[in-house]
């Protein structure tokens, strides 16, 4: 009991420094705990992608092939990091023949947009500003008829993303809004409607 007493008397004595470290470490579990559910997220994530890449095509049938426009500027320059980490992993245990276009400057991906050549999926990986570039892009092209029947499927990487938070209100944060972005495009919730509304504006 002398122990206990000389212990409590030790934590009043320097009440400041107990406060900080009860607050460092009540913030040090939070912060794990919120790790720790991330990777659960995105373990889900991955299990429910492995049932796409499992599913069985024809021999004489080509894979699927998947454009990524990744703006790796987005979110103040972690939009890389983001989307190796949540979204990369997902498409390619899909089964997807996925092809990553990098962009190196703000209107790349609008040129980009300009010459790609065909493919059955285009994914947008950034912010507003990457989506309002990649749709410039297809409208100014010659066979734009054409190419807008393609899907397009939009990953949020952007630090205040106006469209994925319309699209998936019910995610509660980052990995969940990457996460369930990335499994809407496999499951086919794209479409050309975005093409559309920025024809109309």
């Amino acid at each position: 009991m002398a122990g206990a007493g000389k212990v409590f008397a030790t934590l009043r004595n320097h009440w400041k420094k107990t406060t900080f470290g009860v607050c460092l470490l009540s913030w040090g579990g939070n912060w794990l705990y919120g790790k720790h559910c991330d990777n659960l997220l995105r373990r889900a994530a991955c299990l429910e992608a492995q049932v796409f890449g499992n599913e069985l095509i024809p021999s004489n049938m080509p894979l699927k092939k998947a454009t990524v426009f990744l703006n790796p500027a987005a979110c103040k320059g972690k939009a890389r990091n983001l989307f190796e980490k949540n979204a990369a992993p997902i498409l390619h245990l899909s089964g997807l023949d996925v092809n990553i276009v990098t962009t190196d400057y703000e209107g790349q991906a609008k040129k980009l947009m300009e010459l790609m050549e065909n493919t059955d999926l285009i994914i947008i990986a950034g912010g507003d500003g990457t989506v309002q570039e990649v749709i410039t892009g297809l409208l100014r092209r010659a066979d734009e008829a054409a190419f807008s029947k393609i899907p397009i499927g939009f990953i949020p990487l952007g630090k205040t993303c106006t469209l994925s938070h319309t699209l998936y209100p019910e995610s509660v944060n980052q990995v969940q809004h990457i996460t369930n972005a990335t499994l809407a495009i496999l499951k086919g919730e794209t479409g050309p409607s975005m093409c559309c509304r920025s024809r109309e504006k």
